[in-house]
């Protein structure tokens, strides 16, 4: 656990130093008032006790008092000052991180999951750590000085008060592993939670047409109930541990409370010492208590710190050069590319020439969408080359790949702003002038006076307050913004009404102009005019060349072709059955 917050103490460069030093302060305050009593239990038990000296003391004693408020306030805001900023730090780099991930670490690891240690994994170290963190500083030097005020009075009995320390040491020891295996399985519950609800807002159209929302979506309700299973487990197993530490503590001071009235009777302890010991060394159990406590705690903290360590360690996709191509020419050399469990595409070469719309046609699996990803350097190949203006794609940073590079594809996501600062994703400076130019291009402007505030409209998480054509227009604006050599097209028009699907005809039409652009066609009449079609199956080239080319071979480009040119014609009848149009 040491080492893992140490880590974290060096990479957010966190200074401890102040912290300790108030803590040392505070532990000194905190038992300087029992230091004092011990001197006013003395002077009332000599024969002519000197009130005077007594009342001294207790104002000193109230000073202290006074000092040690005003010692743990600034303890306090030092602490929470210094945890509060190390976990602001924490978060931002691993925000920083996840965007220098591959896409490959995303496709292995649950979204809800992610969010999990970035949100509540920083927060359990943020609100444990700072909360135990200043009670084990204070406990410790609060124990360290009442301890040593009892050895001035006699070494013998604080040594007996002591004694169950190594015991209750062994049996806390024992509870830190039960509390980090139990742990580890309440967050793997809770993030399950937290992925399952997730599941259920993104999919609550689909379980409501089929009936299965509150209690019948019976995997959130399972996932609900292993959390309280596992939360009640972490709670109460390791209770009667602490207790069981709490007891041998009582019955050292209890024996303690018998060797000293041994002593009294044998003449070698002092009324007064043995006095002081039932006040002051009761005392002294309060801060090993809370250290024992915190400290068991600490070790469910430690599970969030791990998977908040594993997270910052995940190998980040290679940095390449900042490497600026001559040209936009897209080459693919003998690709091969797999993701986690099977192979996607095997010994790929073609090329994609420059300023020109190369069209990626076959059937779902194939590879389309797999290509589209690799050069825009979201996936890095197993085998082979991907080139943009002949430097391959490996040998560029990923930022300077991005820039190239525009994207507009079918499932269009929004953040959730106004219309205005979505576009402006695509080009942070630009100013309002450029933003409004390009979204009257994308035939944004066409629907803004059904708004309420026009552009400045907020869209809804994903953009929910919008139709799908909608998103769409705003998606083109925002490409049109970033103004980048390649556009990569998922057929933007494929699932729209005919009224939209015009509208963003023409907005595609003006994002296009004197670009390198790689269509993947769903309708082959929309490729009609492309430069070059390749025609993939099952993950190899199947054909390559224009669409009348294709259609004269009789091969799998002229089979898609006319299939759709013969499902064309389908309508449905009164009687719910399709015929042929004749």
């Amino acid at each position: 656990m040491l080492k893992n917050i140490l880590y974290i103490f060096r990479i957010t460069e966190t200074r401890m130093g102040k912290v300790i030093f108030w803590e040392f302060l505070h532990g000194l305050f905190l038992a300087a008032p029992t230091g004092i009593l011990l001197f006013i239990i003395w002077e009332l038990f000599k024969s002519e006790p000197d009130t005077q000296m007594i009342w001294i003391q207790v104002g000193v004693m109230a000073v202290m008092l006074v000092i040690q408020l005003w010692v743990a306030s600034r303890t306090m805001v030092n602490t929470n000052l210094t945890i509060y900023n190390m976990s602001s730090k924490l978060r931002i780099m691993l925000g920083n991180r996840l965007q220098k991930l591959s896409l490959g670490f995303y496709k292995r690891r649950d979204p809800g999951d992610l969010a999990s240690v970035v949100l509540q994994d920083v927060s359990n170290f943020e609100t444990i750590f700072g909360h135990a963190a200043g009670n084990i500083f204070g406990a410790f030097f609060g124990t360290f000085f009442i301890s040593l005020f009892l050895f001035i009075i006699d070494w013998k009995l604080a040594l007996i008060m002591l004694s169950a320390l190594p015991l209750a040491y062994v049996i806390i020891h024992i509870v830190s592993k039960i509390v980090a295996s139990f742990g580890k399985k309440q967050i793997a519950a809770r993030n399950a939670v937290s992925s399952r609800f997730i599941e259920y807002i993104q999919g609550i159209r689909h379980l409501k047409a089929h009936n299965q929302t509150g209690d019948s979506f019976f995997t959130l309700k399972k996932a609900f109930e292993d959390l309280r299973r596992r939360s009640i487990k972490l709670e109460a197993v390791p209770g009667p541990f602490v207790i069981t530490v709490f007891v041998f503590l009582e019955l050292a001071f209890l024996f303690m409370v018998y060797v000293s009235l041994g002593r009294i009777n044998a003449e070698s302890l002092t009324i007064p010492a043995f006095i002081a010991f039932l006040i002051v060394g009761y005392k002294l159990y309060e801060p090993i208590k809370l250290i024992m406590i915190e400290y068991a705690i600490m070790n469910y903290m430690n599970v969030s710190l791990k998977r908040i360590i594993q997270l910052l360690k995940s190998p980040l996709q290679d940095a390449g050069k900042d490497i600026t191509p001559k040209n936009y020419t897209i080459e693919f050399k003998n690709v091969t590319f797999s993701y986690i469990d099977r192979e996607i595409l095997k010994d790929v070469s073609f090329t994609i020439p420059e300023k020109g719309l190369t069209a990626l046609v076959g059937a779902s699996g194939s590879g389309k969408t797999t290509i589209a990803n690799l050069i825009a350097r979201f996936w890095d190949v197993q085998k082979g080359e991907v080139k943009i203006g002949s430097e391959d794609v490996k040998d560029m940073s990923p930022q300077t790949v991005y820039s190239l590079i525009s994207e507009v594809f079918q499932d269009v996501y929004l953040f959730d702003d106004s219309i205005y600062n979505n576009i402006k994703i695509g080009k942070p400076t630009a100013t309002k002038e450029e933003i409004m130019k390009v979204a009257e291009k994308a035939q944004v402007l066409e629907f803004l006076d059904m708004l309420s505030d026009g552009i400045n409209t907020k869209v809804g998480e994903a953009g929910s307050h919008l139709s799908g054509g909608q998103k769409q227009r705003i998606s083109i604006a925002r490409a049109m913004l970033k103004d980048a050599p390649i556009i990569l097209l998922d057929e933007a028009t494929a699932s729209l009404d005919p009224e939209n699907e015009i509208y963003i005809q023409q907005a595609i039409q003006e994002l296009v102009k004197e670009k390198t652009v790689v269509v993947i066609a769903h309708k082959l009449q929309t490729i009609r005019n492309a430069d070059k079609i390749i025609v993939l199956k099952d993950g190899r080239i199947s054909e390559v060349g224009k669409h009348n080319d294709l259609t004269k071979n009789n091969g799998l480009y002229a089979s898609y072709w006319n299939t759709q040119q013969n499902t064309s014609g389908w309508k449905l009848k009164s009687n719910k059955q399709l015929i042929m149009e004749s």
